[in-house]
């Protein structure tokens, strides 16, 4: 679970162990023992410790801009160059504010100022700047590295995951018995009513189209899934008539939520395959929206037959959703239906939790 300020408590934790680590073995140079405490040092370690934490999140935004955003357009090393500079700039801006500063306001005896010699300001802005670099160059940019690797790998195992959703409702769709059943259907109706045919043909090629371009996309607005949904469900009632009752309601305004592509598709073709349906006992599927969520329900009427059941598609549909949020996609089932529900993502609130 991705916790909002989990990284910023690790750069707490180690701006305070680096802080107090550096500040007794100087000690300890100067002085040859660290049982040294007293009002004095624990300003001092205060001022270190906000000085080392400032410095981490400098490098944090340093890292983003370089990595993530506009700079990163900048090449070789031009690129490398800057950087340096940056963080420089940075820690010894952060050094005058921090250290400089507080230093002539904290030591002020009466009415002489305590003057600090040119040689320790000096110093101060070298050292500072070197940490700063240290931290930043093996610190920050391989945390940076590491994160950046992470979600190349996090979109490749998505991209697998759509695939494999992709590859098994076209396997579901060109199945022989699905295509037979809708070419028999076609057929029928070319004589019978020829504007039907050429609509089921329509809704059918519709079906296929959309398929195949939910294949590279990772989530998809809920008004592109609904069309592929309601292509389907045109053609399952046409060749089923008033063997099965759908109904759609979904609101205007969660249209622009977003899913993973084929989910709805894949929901409504598992109702109809574990089904039976008559026209006295017509299988329902309903689509609304309940608290964010897309909920997809039918009534339970188990097929005489067995139906061997994978479970591959609610568990892709899941596998997916992990990539994107911590909310589950939630199965209940009763003596009367079975509901799946999926979460509506906003895309905007998504993209800005991994800026």
């Amino acid at each position: 679970m991705r916790t909002k300020y989990k990284p910023f408590l690790q750069q707490v934790a180690i701006a305070a162990l680096t802080t107090v680590l550096l500040y007794y073995a100087l000690v300890f140079v100067h002085q040859g023992t660290i049982w040294l405490f007293d009002t004095g040092i624990l300003v001092e370690l205060v001022v270190a410790f906000f000085f080392l934490l400032a410095i981490f999140v400098a490098n944090g935004f340093i890292s983003r801009a370089f990595t993530w955003g506009p700079l990163n357009r900048i090449q070789g090393i031009w690129k490398a160059v800057l950087e340096g500079i940056t963080v420089v700039a940075s820690s010894v801006t952060l050094c005058f504010l921090l250290y400089y500063v507080p230093y002539r306001l904290i030591y002020y005896v009466a009415d002489t100022e305590v003057n600090l010699l040119p040689e320790r300001v000096r110093l101060a802005y070298v050292i500072s700047s070197v940490a700063a670099l240290f931290f930043y160059y093996f610190v920050e940019r391989e945390r940076k590295v590491k994160e950046l690797q992470a979600e190349h790998l996090r979109a490749e195992q998505l991209q697998k995951e759509n695939f494999r959703a992709q590859l098994e409702a076209l396997k579901n769709q060109v199945n022989p018995h699905f295509l037979f059943n809708s070419l028999n259907v076609l057929s029928s109706l070319i004589y019978v009513d020829p504007d039907q045919a050429a609509t089921f043909l329509s809704q059918l090629s519709e079906v296929y189209r959309a398929l195949l371009d939910s294949g590279d996309k990772q989530l998809v607005p809920l008004a592109k899934e609904l069309e592929l949904a309601n292509a389907y469900i045109y053609l399952m009632q046409t060749r089923f008539g008033g063997n099965m009752q759908f109904t759609v309601d979904v609101p205007a305004n969660f249209l622009h939520l977003q899913l993973p592509p084929t989910s709805v598709q894949m929901l409504l073709e598992n109702a109809i395959k574990h089904n039976g349906s008559t026209t006295t006992k017509p299988l329902h599927i309903s689509v609304f929206v309940k608290d964010t969520k897309l909920v997809v329900e039918n009534n339970l009427q188990p097929r005489l037959e067995e139906v061997v059941s994978t479970k591959v598609g609610l568990k892709n549909i899941s596998s997916r959703y992990k990539y994107f949020t911590d909310g589950k996609v939630e199965v209940a089932q009763n003596e009367q239906t079975f509901r799946v529900a999926l979460p509506l993502l906003d895309v905007a609130r998504y993209e800005s939790s991994y800026s």
